[in-house]
């Protein structure tokens, strides 16, 4: 095929999905400031540290539930059906919270949440599998991940809307915002795909094929769930931000981390990878512990001391899945990246009942100090590893690619892993 063609087809490829990227974005756009306003709230209504933390694992848990199950709705409902039916449940979930304001039930609608958002995501990823050819995967993942990331941060800009405690515009807004996420797949032409077989490695598996990359992986669920969880909090209580401040503290986070993937991912393949894959986590762990002294120093400092700390913490998890499969066979990597994924997910739902058992002690400076502390460890452990093992030979070590940390389902857009054929179903590997 000329370059020519290759581009047209490309060109097809990438406007056959534009409904699902317009899907993805609305989702992302009413789910990222949802977070952020629970945690706020939580904060608000002085309930404990740990309470806090507790409610929003449940998101975590609820994800890697629906990574593992909710495959199972969509293999009965269809993809169309699927989506519109979690979506829906996203919505109205929104709209309960100002009607039960309570952890235990907020713990609750937490955990649904995850597992429809799962639901969501392995409805979009699947459907981008059977669209992406082998020209056009890697820039429809990009692209996916630009919409991931985009309407995340976009999103948090609906929380200067937030004037009052207990007032229900934001979670109206949100919620409008996921109903109409329907839309466009609801009005697609596309024929519905059959689901990716996406099968995770035992942990021991994994761990014998990369320490430092399951480590990493890890490493980096504990962190961002931590911070996705009680990062408002930390804006709110140390640095004195109103809600409109702390959204723009989760977006300055959020953008690093997508700025600072190209950079990194280049240096890795340029270089050892384990030798990039330490020095990120040391610079991690440096900028977590510059971070609440930033605070102190006003709102630029504090923004680009999060816009620094968010670009390692979120481009620790591509770099390991990328280490990890350059130590297995091909017809192997799906299956770990998968293992992976829920590997971060577990990581995530830890994250923040460990950094908000830390806050009592520390205060609002605890949460940093958990993340540099997790940092501080995987850097040794990976100065460890760097002596027990020599480094892949280079002609073996791939080209780094930006990967989400969503579901099993979305590992097969990877270039480097993704299958010839892909059958349906997702399911764990003994």
């Amino acid at each position: 095929m000329s370059g020519q063609a290759a581009g047209e087809a490309t060109g097809s490829a990438l406007r056959s999905v534009a409904a699902l990227m317009v899907g993805v974005f609305l989702t992302m756009a009413g789910n990222g400031p949802l977070t952020t306003l629970i945690s706020l709230r939580l904060e608000a209504a002085e309930t404990a540290r740990f309470a806090i933390g507790a409610v929003m694992a449940a998101y975590f848990a609820g994800l890697t539930l629906g990574s593992l199950f909710a495959h199972r709705v969509v293999l009965r409902a269809g993809h169309i059906r699927g989506f519109s039916a979690f979506a829906s449940v996203l919505s109205a979930t929104a709209l309960a919270y100002p009607l039960v304001a309570h952890p235990l039930p907020w713990a609750a609608l937490r955990l649904a949440e995850g597992f429809c958002m799962a639901g969501v995501l392995i409805c979009v990823e699947s459907w981008l599998n059977d669209r992406a050819s082998s020209a056009s995967r890697g820039k429809i993942l990009a692209l996916y991940m630009i919409c991931l990331y985009l309407g995340q941060a976009a999103g948090q800009f609906l929380l200067g809307l937030d004037v009052g405690q207990g007032r229900p515009r934001v979670f109206i807004l949100v919620s409008i915002l996921l109903s109409l996420a329907v839309l466009p797949v609801a009005l697609t032409r596309m024929t519905p795909p059959p689901l990716p077989e996406v099968a995770s490695l035992s942990a021991r598996r994994l761990y014998a094929a990369s320490p430092l990359g399951i480590a990493g992986t890890v490493a980096s669920g504990l962190i961002l769930g931590a911070i996705y969880a009680l990062g408002p909090v930390f804006a709110r209580d140390l640095a004195g931000l109103d809600t409109s401040g702390a959204a723009l503290f989760m977006s300055a986070l959020i953008s690093g981390g997508v700025l600072m993937q190209w950079p990194l991912g280049r240096l890795s393949d340029a270089f050892d990878r384990r030798q990039v894959i330490i020095a990120t986590l040391a610079a991690l762990t440096a900028a977590a512990a510059a971070v609440p002294f930033a605070a102190r120093q006003g709102e630029v400092a504090l923004f680009s001391a999060a816009a620094l700390f968010g670009g390692f913490a979120f481009t620790l998890y591509p770099l390991c899945a990328a280490h990890t499969n350059d130590h297995l066979a091909r017809e192997e990597r799906i299956a770990a990246s998968g293992g992976l994924v829920l590997a971060y997910s577990a990581g995530a739902t830890a994250g923040p009942l460990a950094a908000s058992a830390t806050m009592p002690m520390l205060g609002a400076a605890g949460l940093f100090a958990f993340a540099a502390g997790v940092g501080a460890i995987g850097f040794v452990f990976g100065l460890w590893r760097l002596r027990a093992r020599g480094p892949v030979p280079a002609e073996r070590q791939g080209p780094f690619q930006p990967l989400p940390h969503t579901t099993p389902a979305a590992v097969p857009l990877h270039p480097r892993v993704a299958p010839d054929a892909a059958p349906p179903m997702v399911r764990d590997a003994p």
